[in-house]
């Protein structure tokens, strides 16, 4: 009974390694794991990366040719590390950091030793690298961009971390990953798929040929190319009047909610970002604590809206019967709004004002006792507090948007929870009475702002604003052709609309009239605070303006925040004019006015929170 036990087991477990062997040498020989081989050298075959067009198919972003050095540590001679080092002009030092680091990754397995070396830097090795054992070369491609702007939006592509590593197969030690922006949010497409080729080496180390014949060697899968909402004369162009001022641009097209422009000022050229600098370059553009230009101000920057968001509480008074066109409030050069708390307005004289008026005079009075008859009109400030709430956030204010770029800010919009743990359940109207003209709690985004303007070009609806146009043999995100609609009746519109033309017309913004081109907009002043030593200090006003163009048939909507801009009129609205002006003729004809913004030099300003002795504002 033993022996017959005994036979049953040999014959087990010589059926379980014939079948084993069998499924190794012959069912899995093409997937077999070649590159844990010590004889097998694994080179990949990347894809040139993806190229970026504008929106009028010019080629914005492309690539350059640059070599890896890989390294084979166990193979490496120590004769051939003098041999690189001096040609590379690399310490001794640093070559061993690269050294002990590659070993510590595989002592076996080839990694990056030195990445995008130049096509110069490659010539004074080429020649030696048939005898320098344990090192060899792979091309690759890293990015270049023909236009000096707009880095915020590309972002920058940079080697993989070991977390990545570690959380995706796909990425080996020093290869190239999209770390910020479009880069980053489109990296798959983008980058294509790699490919790998196979060679056997004797034992002297040399490659032979092909391993397995070249059966397990994979072609790369081509990377795409995508055709951005960008118009990069008009980026370009924004970026020139924006010189010597901090803030922001964005254009949308209303229809489509095509990004056309979006300058964050200040910028940087994103080849600062490319090669082996990049790191140092990095650090020292991080490290601008003054100009913060890292920072883009166009999707991070929170701040209050100001007088922009007058026309969300006349839409909202409009669909909520608390005002009609005609109403008429009296302003008394403002208004108390409770015991001992007034108001000011913009004149000092009484008046009766109208919707229109309100709009384009920008009268405070007139929309503090239109959101206090929002709120009141319900049984408890909580109930039409949120109620109006739902009405803002339908235009897109208090959330990310949903845009295709890794990059933002929420802003914020307070809710009656906010307040209820701010006044212990113990609030008015009155206590909110700042969100009537956009000051207070309330900050927004530019980029939510110029989808505002968009969504009242359309008369209450708007497309999620979105970077990519298109996606070469392939189709964009299903949310970038839905329409989001506002709550507001589109019958509510043309009133406030006829009041934004009249801002420009006859109103707060008469210095940017485009001759033949009827703009309809709002200027808006936000007040803007510091801390200094723990002391809240006012610093000069933000510039703010928002409009759309042609006011009857729209095709761009556009957003200009300037960072202590003073007012509205100043600097912002006048931006937006030659923006608006640029793009639909294609030239500017208001030469003296262009001449003003483009001389104009708001760096003093910036500078003010840096002094050490008191400072004036809004002079």
């Amino acid at each position: 009974m033993r022996d017959k036990l005994l036979q049953v087991l040999i014959i087990v477990i010589s059926s379980i390694l014939t079948i084993q062997l069998f499924n190794l040498q012959v069912l899995n020989k093409k997937n077999s794991d070649v590159s844990s081989k010590a004889s097998v050298q694994k080179i990949y075959n990347f894809p040139e990366r993806g190229y970026l067009y504008d929106r009028n198919n010019k080629l914005i972003v492309s690539n350059q040719p640059y070599y890896d050095l890989l390294i084979v540590p166990n193979d490496v001679n120590i004769n051939d590390s003098i041999k690189i080092a001096n040609d590379l002009g690399i310490s001794v030092k640093d070559f061993n950091t690269k050294y002990y680091k590659a070993r510590k990754f595989s002592p076996l397995k080839a990694s990056i030793f030195i990445s995008s070396l130049t096509k110069e830097e490659y010539a004074k090795i080429q020649e030696k690298m048939w005898k320098l054992s344990g090192f060899f070369i792979q091309k690759n491609s890293k990015r270049k961009y023909n236009y000096s702007t707009a880095a915020n939006l590309f972002g920058y592509i940079s080697e993989v971390n070991d977390y990545e590593i570690k959380n995706n197969s796909y990425y080996k030690s020093g290869e190239m990953i999209g770390r910020q922006g479009l880069e980053k949010t489109y990296e798959s497409i983008l980058r294509g798929e790699k490919g790998v080729n196979y060679f056997q080496k004797d034992k002297f180390n040399r490659i032979i040929g092909k391993f397995n014949d070249g059966i397990n060697d994979t072609l790369p899968t081509l990377s795409k190319k995508l055709k951005l909402t960008l118009d990069i004369d008009l980026q370009t162009y924004g970026d020139s009047l924006m010189n010597n001022k901090y803030g922001s641009i964005v254009a949308i097209e209303p229809k489509s909610g095509e990004i056309l422009a979006l300058v964050n000022s200040p910028g940087y050229d994103p080849n600062l970002l490319v090669g082996r600098e990049r790191s140092e370059r990095y650090k020292s553009l991080n490290n601008d604590s003054i100009g913060k230009p890292l920072f883009d101000r166009g999707l991070q920057g929170q701040y209050p809206p100001g007088s922009t968001f007058k026309i969300i509480n006349a839409l909202i008074g409009l669909q909520e019967n608390i005002i009609k066109q005609e109403t008429t409030f009296k302003c008394d050069g403002g208004h108390f709004y409770a015991r001992n708390s007034f108001m000011k307005c913009h004149t000092s004289e009484p008046t009766f004002t109208n919707l229109n008026n309100a709009v384009y005079t920008s009268c405070n009075t007139y929309f503090a006792k239109t959101y206090r008859g929002i709120i009141e009109n319900y049984d408890s400030p909580s109930i039409g507090l949120d109620k109006w709430v739902n009405y803002v956030k339908s235009f897109g204010f208090g959330n990310y948007l949903g845009y295709d770029h890794p990059t933002g800010k929420p802003g914020f919009i307070p809710t009656s929870s906010y307040y209820n743990s701010w006044y212990n359940n113990s609030w008015k109207a009155v206590t909110t009475i700042s969100n009537s003209i956009g000051q207070g709690e309330i900050l927004t985004t530019p980029i939510q702002l110029a989808n505002f303007a968009a969504t009242i070009a359309n008369r209450g609806w708007y497309i999620t604003p979105h970077f990519v146009k298109e996606i070469e043999n392939d189709s964009i995100n299903i949310n970038y052709r839905k329409k989001n609609k506002s709550l507001i009746n589109p019958e509510h519109f043309e009133p406030v609309i006829q009041g934004m033309i009249d801002v420009v017309e006859k109103g707060t913004a008469t210095n940017s009239i485009i001759r033949n081109i009827k703009i309809a907009g709002k200027t808006g002043t936000a007040e803007n605070f510091v801390k200094i030593n723990g002391i809240k200090k006012q610093l000069t006003d933000h510039s703010i303006f928002i409009g759309f163009a042609p006011a009857n048939d729209p095709k761009i909507a556009v957003c200009v925040f300037i960072e202590n801009g003073y007012w509205g009129s100043r600097w912002a609205a006048p931006i937006s004019s030659l923006i608006i002006e640029k793009y639909i003729n294609g030239k500017i004809e208001r030469n003296w006015l262009e001449k003003y913004i483009l001389e104009g030099d708001l760096s003093a300003e910036y500078l003010k929170p840096y002094l050490t002795s008191n400072f004036n504002i809004n002079e």
